[in-house]
């Protein structure tokens, strides 16, 4: 797939105009309460990370420095954000991360929880660092398993669109999750041979940071675990984004991504 060049500027309009970041859909008592349940160590908001124990308050304040939701904890309803700025600094950072692996020609491995939404960025992420020479690996395809009770269905298996690993249910639809225990079935299958390189979301990213790879990743404002990684040094770059929309308002994103990794 091809895209136009888009300027930083532009880009930034586009992730307002669309509410990709600006004033978005996901509510902030949702974003609240997820923190409090990243705070309460829930194993759904952990994302496969061991955190450290954070506060409340502590969260909320990296909440509004990494990924730019309003820091008054007595705005509690309604709408929250997410700073476009900080949504672009952390694109040029996974751009250049991205282009570093495309150079050296690294193994590299995708993954998403988000597969009806944000498949389309990855998959273009997978074209190009393939045509620039990358290894995109795909194990553990069709690992199956009965998730925790925190996770909606009763059976999952891995499935790849292309080299982007996803979950599919029973019924071979894609699944959302937040779970960390298919990235851990992909990595030890690999038997050490680890990507130089990971670029995931939710569980998927969560558990590859913690087993030490470079891993770079996407996540929304309710998703607290990401961005605590980050500042814990175990998350190399967590791109700040509604990741619930139409999939086609990704596209000028993922243009300016593969440019800042000098793939577009």
């Amino acid at each position: 797939m091809g895209f136009e060049r888009v300027s930083r500027a532009e880009l930034r309009e586009h992730l307002v105009r669309s509410a990709i970041a600006g004033e978005v859909a996901t509510p902030r008592e949702g974003n609240l309460r997820h923190y409090g349940r990243m705070v309460a160590k829930d194993p759904g908001f952990q994302f496969g990370l061991r955190l450290r124990s954070w506060s409340f308050d502590e969260t909320l304040a990296m909440m509004a420095r990494l990924c730019g939701v309003n820091p008054n904890p007595d705005h509690t309803w309604g709408v929250d954000t997410i700073d476009p700025d900080l949504t672009l600094d952390a694109l040029d950072a996974m751009g250049e991360r991205i282009g570093a692996a495309a150079a050296e020609r690294a193994t590299v491995l995708l993954a998403t929880g988000h597969p009806d939404t944000l498949l389309g960025v990855y998959r273009a992420i997978e074209d190009a660092l393939r045509a620039a020479g990358c290894t995109v690996l795909t194990p553990a395809a069709g690992w199956s398993y009965e998730p925790p009770l925190w996770e909606p269905s009763r059976y999952r298996e891995i499935a790849y669109a292309s080299g982007v690993a996803a979950l599919v249910g029973a019924d071979g639809r894609w699944r959302h999750t937040h779970d960390p225990d298919p990235m851990r079935a992909a990595l030890a299958e690999l038997d050490g041979e680890l990507p130089r390189l990971v670029v995931a979301d939710h569980g998927w990213a969560g558990a590859a940071g913690e087993a030490g790879i470079e891993t770079v990743g996407f996540a929304d404002c309710n998703d607290p675990a990401l961005f605590a990684g980050h500042d814990e040094g175990k998350i190399a770059v967590t791109v700040p984004l509604d990741d619930g929309l139409d999939p086609i308002v990704y596209q000028p994103l993922t243009a300016y991504l593969l440019q800042r990794a000098a793939l577009g």
